[in-house]
């Protein structure tokens, strides 16, 4: 393993601590205090162009507009993931204590009033369908909470946080909405205030499901987690690619929502012993995201026939899947390291931090918390696991 992966790994790590894990997020704009004072909050059309000015402009005036530096749910989930890589690899007291921290931290997020455990993002989103507020439970972060909570009931404490895991069932259970349901397959909604059908959001819910309903024997959860998976691989395109939801307005396809739908898939493979079954259409989907979505220098597109902007998202999201699938497609651990490498040269801060976006004629150098760095020290974490470097983080 390339020593600069080894110092990237460990400055990013400093870097995130030393902020305790807060800072900003691309879709934070609507917790601006300025905002918030004004009546354009109540307007639908002000909240999504105020969202969209801020994740898209390359000057970040959250200081100005008195956005607040916070901690986010998914964030920490994705951060104690990250330490848990860094524990299988390690086997350190430290290491288990920052893993216990993390995991302490994120289930004190947890929100309540719902039929289980769940978490949502720290401010209100405004998207093209619907408006939830800050505190709404959606399923993307509450997944990656079960993840982790999983994660750690294999290699920490079964007994402690794999019936925390377990209450998430609950929520995806009574809580999300359901459509396009029938014996054979099912879709979960995004969260409770909506009914869209979002492929890699539902197939989230399925991979909870699957990998809670596999580590407890629980056969009726992995039947759900298969219906929800047929759901999503019943509408694979034939090169293999997967739009990002059912609606006319969700056509597109991106680079890491792809990536989502091949870890979820080989996760719900791996849980519920559905290779038969799920296998080809991993397999499909996996050579059109190799083949449309990556230069060979490691380069990653955000869409399969654009070439800007790459996004440090993406890279960290391909890492996880690409580590992900290793054994069941050649030179997985090959195509991860160059892309990490790629993205350490090209969007990485002296100061240890990943930047945002490179676009054509300029790099978008804001230093989110979740979306970029949470993201790459989970890819780092898990490419060094992988590779079984045993130096510190």
């Amino acid at each position: 393993m390339p020593t600069d992966l080894i110092t990237a790994h460990s400055d990013l790590w400093n870097y995130c601590r030393a902020r305790d894990f807060a800072g900003h997020d691309p879709y934070d704009g609507l917790n601006s205090r300025i905002f918030q004072a004004t009546p354009l909050k109540n307007w639908r059309m002000a909240r999504l162009a105020w969202t969209q000015f801020c994740k898209r402009s390359p000057i970040d005036f959250r200081k100005v507009a008195s956005v607040p530096r916070e901690r986010n749910a998914k964030g920490i989930a994705l951060f104690a993931l990250a330490a848990l890589a860094d524990y299988r690899r390690r086997r350190t007291t430290e290491a288990e204590i920052e893993v216990r921290e993390l995991l302490d931290d994120l289930i004190g997020m947890s929100l309540k009033g719902f039929k289980g455990a769940c978490w949502g993002y720290n401010f209100d989103w405004q998207s093209r369908s619907f408006f939830a507020p800050k505190g709404t439970p959606t399923i993307v972060p509450t997944a990656f909470a079960a993840r982790a909570l999983c994660e750690a009931a294999e290699v920490l404490d079964r007994d402690t946080y794999l019936p925390y895991a377990r209450t998430i069932c609950d929520f995806i259970l009574n809580d999300l909405n359901r459509t396009e349901e029938s014996s054979e397959e099912i879709c979960f909604s995004y969260s409770p205030l909506d009914r869209t059908r979002v492929f890699n959001a539902s197939l989230m819910a399925a991979e909870a499901l699957g990998t809670v309903g596999g580590l407890l024997k629980e056969q009726g959860l992995c039947d759900l987690a298969l219906r929800a998976a047929r759901y999503v691989v019943r509408r694979q395109h034939a090169d293999g690619s997967w739009a990002y939801g059912a609606d006319g307005q969700q056509a597109w396809s991106d680079n890491f929502h792809t990536a989502f739908v091949l870890t979820s898939l080989s996760r719900i493979i791996q849980h519920c012993d559905a290779r038969d079954e799920l296998e080809p259409a991993l397999a499909r989907g996996y050579e059109f995201w190799k083949e449309r979505f990556f230069l060979n220098n490691g380069w990653p597109k955000y869409y399969p026939d654009q070439l800007y902007p790459a996004d440090v998202h993406s890279a960290a999201a391909a890492i996880v899947a690409l580590v992900e699938l290793r054994g069941r497609f050649p030179a997985t651990g090959e195509l991860a390291e160059q892309i990490a490498s790629w993205a350490i040269a090209n969007l990485r801060s002296p100061h240890g931090y990943f930047f945002y976006q490179r676009k054509r004629w300029y790099i978008n150098r804001i230093e989110y918390m979740r979306w970029s760095q949470a993201w790459m020290m989970y890819g780092l974490a898990r490419l060094l696991e992988a590779s079984g470097e045993k130096g510190k983080g």
